[in-house]
């Protein structure tokens, strides 16, 4: 079954609103969209919005590539090559993560759509659904209270709440959350880099009473020894995010003394499924727990990561709201939430389906 055609294009796709994390803030966006057409007219889709804060490598820089790249290489081969293809894929576009994720995810929906399965089923599903934590942007202490409201009427069981500029502010923030919930919800933190390592050492001595379940990326990720020297208790709630990008980094970060406890994975990051679940078994193999993390991106590719993590044993975590604050989508489908609750919507493939403009 032979592949006929590759379309791009740069979608725009807006936010609901805008939200700041430690290192920026974001007003609005935008993403790939990669479309493989197989001869019996079906179609996969891809679609991308790399961090060149973390990656090196804008939407600019994709679609560059996309719009210029010569896909001959691509037309006429037959999906049932998949995997070679996937090898294709991530030879030619080494350095550029953009890229890979939007042709990569595009090749496992359009190849599971060739078999008439849900890509979970050909993965192997091994974890029905779980519930997503919601983001909640560096706000004040009342604006944080009024959206974390939102979130929990909305039924969401999981927030979690960018830190990384005041260690004050940051505590009192959820410290009141934690005053007006109680244990009835999840709370995690996410603090961009944007703490040293005595800071996160005062931040967890002085947070341990809230029940924090998880710490993402709270020093440099350009060195991780400081990491590996924090004491096993704080280790053991960190979750690798801008220090994970590639297999190679899973490798090193996994080396005794292990400098987290937890993987954050972003298809974003490392460039697809294919190499998410790489990092996945380096993972397993090293007792070391999964989260499954987003940027800001369209229901493909957040449907795309759901698939993955819903395959692995240890998959403990998902972040996948990406998709939940854009002022519109490309697609439809995907994935089902309710109450804060992300399970996969049995259709072959990715589940999702263009919507027509």
């Amino acid at each position: 079954m032979k592949i006929t055609a590759v379309k791009t294009k740069k979608c725009e796709l807006g936010l609901l609103r805008p939200y700041s994390i430690a290192y920026k803030t974001v007003n609005t966006v935008s993403v790939s969209l990669l479309e493989i057409e197989l001869e019996n007219g079906l179609y996969g889709l891809g679609s991308s919005n790399p961090s060149p804060y973390v990656v090196k490598e804008s939407l600019d820089d994709t679609m560059k590539t996309l719009s210029e790249e010569n896909f001959e290489w691509l037309i006429g081969q037959d999906i049932r090559t998949f995997y070679q293809l996937l090898f294709e894929v991530n030879t030619r576009y080494k350095t550029q993560p953009g890229v890979r994720s939007a042709l990569d995810i595009a090749l496992y929906d359009v190849f599971t759509k060739y078999l008439d399965v849900p890509l979970v089923t050909f993965l192997g599903q091994k974890i029905d659904s779980l519930y997503t934590s919601i983001t909640i942007g560096i706000k004040n202490v009342e604006e944080t209270m009024e959206e974390a409201e939102e979130y929990v009427d909305r039924g969401f069981k999981i927030l979690k709440v960018k830190l990384g500029q005041s260690i004050e502010e940051d505590i009192e923030r959820l410290s009141k959350i934690r005053e007006k919930y109680g244990e009835s919800i999840i709370v995690r933190i996410d603090a961009n880099q944007g703490y040293d390592f005595d800071q996160i050492s005062e931040f967890y001595q002085r947070t341990k009473s809230l029940n924090l379940e998880l710490i993402e990326q709270p020093i440099d990720a350009s060195d991780v020894d400081p990491m590996r020297r924090l004491p096993s208790d704080i280790k053991s709630l960190i979750a690798a995010d801008e220090s994970l990008i590639s297999p190679r980094d899973a490798f090193s970060l996994a080396s005794p003394p292990a400098a987290c406890g937890i993987f954050n994975i972003k298809l974003m990051k490392c460039g697809g499924v294919k190499k998410a679940l790489d990092i996945a078994t380096i993972a397993q193999n090293s007792n070391i727990s999964l989260m499954w993390g987003c940027n800001d991106e369209s229901i493909i590719s957040i449907s795309a990561a759901l698939h993955a993590a819903l395959s692995c044993p240890n998959t403990k975590y998902i972040d996948l709201d990406g998709s939940l604050d854009l002022a519109r989508d490309v697609v439809e489908g995907g994935f089902i939430l309710k109450d804060g609750k992300m399970t996969v919507n049995g259709k072959a493939g990715l589940g999702v389906s263009l919507i027509q403009q």
